[in-house]
């Protein structure tokens, strides 16, 4: 559908933050649950540190090469256990460096997540876990979460105008249920109608879960939107997709940072990833 259709509030606002982990996820209409397995999670990492190409590492080996900013890995199963993330600049590992940022996570079997690597409201770097919303979606519906992980304020999530999601903190997210279809969505500073991000025109694919990073730094003027589609949440399986082409995933629009002022942004973060995983014995 082609139209443009109003936003139905119709889940939790908040941060939904899990002990997870590193490598992973997200092309367009992928299912999550085709990743996971018995004893294992599907598991997706999004790179929200501005100006900075990393490698990823778990338990000293490397997962993820030149990993660059504004874009998503796909789902890819992990074994459950705890891992030791470390996130180094590019070309740098154990071996001869020092990572910028370092986290012990868990990963429960049958989850499914992503892990975001990206700054803190005061432009530190830090990893924060986030647990996709699995339920099934009725018929014509689509899922749409905003994740507020950039160096700046509390916002408002507009669409077409009007506010869907408000106060929104760092590192949230908050998610709703909508029509599937064209939605202008844009971000503007919490209480006011001072835009910082966008608008952007999101196609909400039915069946599928549209996560919108709001990353980078507000004192940087280098804000960004970053999307990241995920599939297999249609109420049978043989549900029919409506119009519109789902969002690319990694993809990444720089929007001005307009009046947007915020902290401090202090990036020489990184992610990286050892892995000391817990296994059954």
């Amino acid at each position: 559908m082609n139209s443009r259709t109003p936003l139905v509030l119709g889940a939790s606002a908040g941060a939904l933050t899990l002990a997870l982990a590193v490598p992973a996820a997200a092309a367009p209409g992928v299912s999550a649950d085709s990743a996971a397995g018995e004893g294992k999670a599907a598991v997706s990492v999004f790179h929200g540190v501005p100006g900075l190409t990393v490698d990823v590492y778990a338990d000293g080996a490397r997962l993820l090469d030149d990993f660059t900013p504004g874009t998503v890995s796909e789902p890819r199963p992990l074994d459950a256990g705890t891992y030791d993330i470390q996130v180094y600049p590019g070309d740098h590992g154990p071996d001869d460096g020092t990572p910028a940022v370092q986290k012990k996570i868990e990963v429960p079997a049958g989850a499914s997540a992503t892990i975001a690597a990206h700054l803190s409201a005061d432009g530190k770097p830090q990893l924060t876990a986030f647990v996709e919303d699995e339920t099934r979606l009725d018929a014509g519906k689509a899922g749409l979460t905003v994740r507020h992980v950039a160096a700046a304020p509390s916002v408002d999530v507009r669409a077409d105008g009007k506010p869907v999601f408000t106060a929104l903190e760092n590192p949230q997210q908050a998610t709703t249920t909508t029509d599937a279809g064209a939605v202008s969505a844009d971000v503007v500073l919490a209480g006011t109608g001072t835009v910082a991000i966008g608008p952007a025109d999101l196609n909400l694919e039915e069946g599928t879960s549209t996560v919108v990073y709001a990353w980078g730094s507000a004192a940087d003027k280098n804000l960004g939107l970053a999307t990241q589609t995920l599939g297999g949440r249609e109420s049978a399986p043989d549900a029919v997709h409506a119009g519109g082409a789902p969002v690319a995933s990694g993809s990444a629009a720089q929007w001005p940072a307009a009046a947007f002022v915020a902290g401090t942004a202090a990036v020489a973060g990184a992610l990286a990833v050892r892995r000391t995983a817990t296994r059954r014995g």
